[in-house]
């Protein structure tokens, strides 16, 4: 239980400290969280967690960035801009993820396989970027 806790406070920590430095460097908060994780990593093998408490804590996280994402949308402007979304937003998802599988393929895996991981690249850019 106390390594549960050492790590939820460095996990909390590290989210206290990259987020608003994040937000004065005006980046998003998505960005401040994904910076926080990339250097608490170090650390976290030095405490010693396993790879299921940090799976939880991923999941969790991934779950607030959705969160955060959904807040900071505007239904309104969403629906004026709902052409460009659904025209441009489509297009980039469909030539981001070709690009990828094209690579994928390139690099000799299967059809499905490359297919399928250049959608989920595709995808997760796009909520990054949004």
């Amino acid at each position: 239980m106390n390594d549960f806790l050492l790590q939820a406070a460095i996990y909390l920590g590290a989210g206290a400290v990259a987020v608003p430095l994040a937000h004065r460097l005006g980046l998003g908060l998505v960005l401040g969280y994904l910076v926080a994780g990339i250097l608490i990593a170090p650390l976290l093998e030095r405490v010693g967690s396993d790879h299921e408490t940090v799976q939880h804590f991923a999941e969790f996280g991934v779950v607030m960035m959705l969160l955060l994402i959904g807040l900071e949308l505007q239904p309104g402007l969403l629906w004026s801009m709902r052409s460009r979304l659904f025209g441009l937003g489509g297009a980039q998802v469909l030539l981001t993820a070709l690009v990828i599988a094209a690579g994928l393929l390139a690099l000799g895996l299967a059809v499905p396989v490359a297919i399928a991981l250049g959608l989920i690249l595709a995808l997760s850019s796009t909520a990054i970027v949004l």
